[in-house]
């Protein structure tokens, strides 16, 4: 007898949330699928790539990063050329330098950074701190006023500073709030409904359920996204149907895998092909388990995830 296949296909589906302005608007989310799954049914919006850059510039970068930003001498002209980036949909500004354990720069200093990488891009653009809570509050809150009219991502408003940065993000300058929890289905959808109670439409949520590199505890991202996906589709929750974001160029380049000089590690190979490595197979890794965006830094990966992205759907 023939075989007859069983569409996968829900009657939930992930919220769709637009991000940006204009001709270059993004929309990511929207799927009634599990991820790739687009032989159960069409995915309209494929996942999203972001590039990272940082209020610091290029120092820090590894070389093929430097290599891609040659010639650029300011940070708008480095904004400009990551949006530029084959494969990337958007661009993200961490403001590194608002650490008070590192470059202590003023909020005023971040803001000026803020405010030249808006001027100088017509992509969507996603917004993050420090990851110093304390400091995140002020910088987040300024730079969602800063990029008022642009629909920027403010990532992220957490559990100890959600009812400053959401309502400042969400309600007083109409920008998108990203919701960051630490690997916990619970977790993220708790907060998910302390936002939305203050008045944060869930069109306006994404959620950083959090990551960790391959092989760093990974396991516990896996089981959290997952859960995550299966419950808004399968069961139909509201409260966790935002699109996942996830931030993988932080996590994938600051493990020892990557860091490792070539001195210190020399069966491990070169050092940046490393650090690709574990920022292809991370992204390729959450991106299965559900993320409809992820933010890169290095030209390679984005390059590659991209192609797997464009070959899947």
């Amino acid at each position: 007898m023939p075989f007859n296949g069983k569409s996968g296909k829900f009657n939930a589906s992930i919220n769709t949330v637009e991000v940006g302005c204009g001709e270059k608007a993004m929309k990511i989310g929207g799927e009634n699928v599990f991820p790739f799954y687009t032989f159960d049914a069409p995915i309209e919006n494929a996942p999203k790539i972001g590039v990272m850059i940082t209020d610091l510039g290029l120092e820090n970068e590894p070389a093929g990063v430097k290599a891609y930003y040659e010639g650029c001498t300011t940070l708008g002209e480095i904004a400009k050329k990551a949006a530029e980036m084959p494969g990337a949909d958007f661009v993200c500004l961490k403001l590194e330098g608002g650490d008070p354990n590192g470059a202590n720069k003023s909020t005023e200093e971040c803001m000026a950074a803020v405010k030249e990488v808006v001027d100088a891009i017509d992509v969507p653009l996603v917004i993050s701190g420090c990851k110093n809570v304390a400091r995140d509050t002020e910088l987040l809150q300024k730079a969602a006023e800063v990029a008022q009219g642009k629909n920027v991502i403010i990532l992220a408003a957490r559990e100890e500073d959600y009812k400053t940065v959401a309502a400042a993000a969400g309600l007083a300058y109409n920008q998108k709030v990203g919701a960051e929890s630490a690997d916990d289905i619970n977790l993220a959808k708790q907060l998910n409904v302390l936002i939305s109670q203050l008045g944060v439409a869930p069109a306006n949520i994404v959620m950083d359920v959090g990551t960790a590199a391959v092989g760093y505890g990974f396991e516990y991202v896996v089981s959290t996204m997952d859960r995550v996906k299966a419950a808004a589709l399968g069961q139909n929750d509201t409260q966790l149907q935002m699109p996942m974001i996830t931030p993988v160029a932080d996590e994938a380049w600051n493990v020892k895998e990557a860091m490792a000089t070539e001195e210190d590690m020399p069966e491990w190979g070169p050092q940046e092909d490393r650090g690709i490595g574990m920022e292809v197979s991370t992204a390729a890794s959450v991106l299965a388990c559900g993320a409809n965006a992820v933010i890169l830094k290095h030209p390679a990966s984005v390059a590659t995830i991209s192609k797997m992205i464009n070959e899947l759907m």
